[in-house]
């Protein structure tokens, strides 16, 4: 077949030349149904944290996201199993099937270790690793059908993160930011604050921003000492010369985006040089505890053991949701294996550590938050990556494996309807059975309570409006209030 002197036969020229008038056409058709709208609605203006409307109007303005890094066991704290005390100590029932994540050995079926008391008007049926929290059931909704998609701690964390067990996707606090931006222009307005022993073992991917702008990512926060590294500057430079500074590097900054529409990169960097500025006498304040009255340092444990490290955390993030901080979240457990949640060799040594490091700075938290009028319009929520299993790791072990196939959190505070349980798992707590609730769900519960529409809170990414719930999720509309 002959060629034109362009290298193409006259059956690919003439396809190419209607391929080359189906895309004009094709441009059209976007150009009227808003797509390059969409495109330009993404830049980012030098204010990403300016705030905005929500989709609807919500009771809760703020999340404390309480984190147990390492997976809790539900049947020992929060889903009462009166049938592992009548087979404790028997193997599994012929004819279940259990699936034991991470190929690890299966003991026998081992009841909660410690006892399960009411608590409240409810009778919340509450573990004795949470005496104080159970004083506040009638606050509680406990979802304890929980299932997730991972049974490896990194990937779990990033899935109840992200919405997804891969890195790369924007956190729940990015897409809350994202939403709502903040109302106070001087703080993050997401800030999360890890356990001293270290942080979630898949690290910065569970407070990252992904695709979106590196505005609404998490800002680290420590949790003794300055809580900002190099926020200040070398004691030689004054304010007035490193205010001059940053006002010349903004405007070549600007100039430079003013070239390049559609940078978000860069600028979010204008925006977070301006926020570090702010933030040099903001973010100190935020954090000095001395503030506060010595009765609410001895509420929530500060100065006591092991209850200081987390009662210091849970204090601060009042104090930033007082301040218009949008997100916080606290990490309890760093590193590995028991120094978190993770209860391999024994769950009474492990939630008994972790627990007494825990309970009096959350019921602190919610009693405080109640007493200043806060509690109303700040959600709080608790939970792990997954729960545990209701079997021990082996004949003589008393410690549990994994298990994401059913799990209990809890949520509180602004728009929940405390006093009550949802869901639930099999007889033996292995498995969500009834009103299954996938971290899918929970996200969108969450949005919602924060004012949003999951399904429409979405970022343009790669030829595609993504959103935290990807194409899953359905608001459990049983626990609002």
């Amino acid at each position: 077949m002959s060629r034109f002197p362009c290298q193409l036969t006259r059956r690919e020229l003439v396809w190419q030349m209607g391929g080359g008038f189906t895309g004009v056409a094709l441009a059209a058709q976007l150009q009227q149904d808003g797509f390059f709208q969409n495109l330009q609605a993404r830049e980012i203006s030098v204010s990403p944290l300016t705030p905005r409307q929500t989709h609807f109007p919500a009771k809760a303005k703020a999340c404390i996201f309480l984190m147990m890094n390492g997976a809790p066991s539900q049947v020992d704290t929060f889903d009462y199993k009166p049938a592992l005390e009548k087979y404790a100590g028997q193997p599994l029932p012929p004819g279940r099937k259990y699936i034991n994540s991470g190929g690890r050995r299966v003991g026998f079926l081992t009841p909660a270790f410690r006892r399960f008391r009411p608590g409240g008007e409810s009778g919340l049926l509450i573990s004795d690793y949470f005496p104080n929290v159970r004083r506040h059931a009638d606050k509680l909704a406990v979802i304890r059908s929980c299932h997730t998609d991972s049974h490896a701690h990194g990937s779990a964390l990033v899935a109840m993160n992200t919405g997804k067990t891969f890195i790369g996707r924007p956190s729940l606090g990015s897409w809350c930011v994202y939403g709502m931006g903040t109302e106070n222009q001087s703080l993050p307005g997401y800030v999360v604050i890890l356990d001293r022993r270290g942080g979630p073992i898949s690290g910065q991917p569970n407070w990252s921003s992904g695709f979106m702008s590196a505005a609404w990512q998490g800002t680290l926060f420590r949790p003794i000492g300055n809580p900002i590294l190099d926020l200040k500057g070398p004691p030689h430079v004054t304010a007035e010369v490193q205010r001059s500074e940053l006002s010349l590097l903004q405007k070549l900054n600007e100039q430079h985006l003013a070239s390049r529409p559609g940078g978000s990169e860069l600028a979010a960097r204008i925006a977070s040089y301006e926020l570090a500025w702010r933030m040099q006498s903001a973010a100190p304040e935020a954090v000095d505890l001395s503030q506060e009255t010595a009765a609410t340092l001895k509420q929530y444990g500060v100065g006591s053991e092991p209850t200081d490290e987390f009662g210091r955390n849970c204090l601060v993030a009042r104090r930033l949701v007082e301040r218009g901080v949008r997100f916080v979240q606290l990490y309890s457990g760093g590193g590995h294996l028991e120094e978190t949640w993770d209860a391999h060799e024994s769950i009474e040594k492990n939630h008994g550590r972790h627990g007494a490091e825990v309970d009096q700075p959350i019921a602190a938290l919610l009693q405080d938050l109640e007493q200043r009028g806060l509690l109303e319009e700040t959600l709080i929520v608790w939970g792990g990556e997954f729960g545990r299993m209701p079997f021990s790791e082996g004949p003589n072990a008393p410690g549990r494996n994994h298990n994401p196939y059913g799990f209990s959190m809890w949520l509180a505070g602004g728009g929940v309807r405390g006093g009550m349980s949802w869901g639930a798992t099999d007889d033996f707590g292995f498995e969500a059975v009834t009103d299954r609730v996938h971290l899918h769900d929970l996200h969108a519960t969450i949005l919602h309570l924060l004012g949003f529409d999951h399904t429409r809170l979405t970022w343009f990414h790669q030829g595609r409006d993504e959103r935290l719930t990807d194409v899953f999720g359905n608001v459990v509309t049983g626990i609002l209030a």
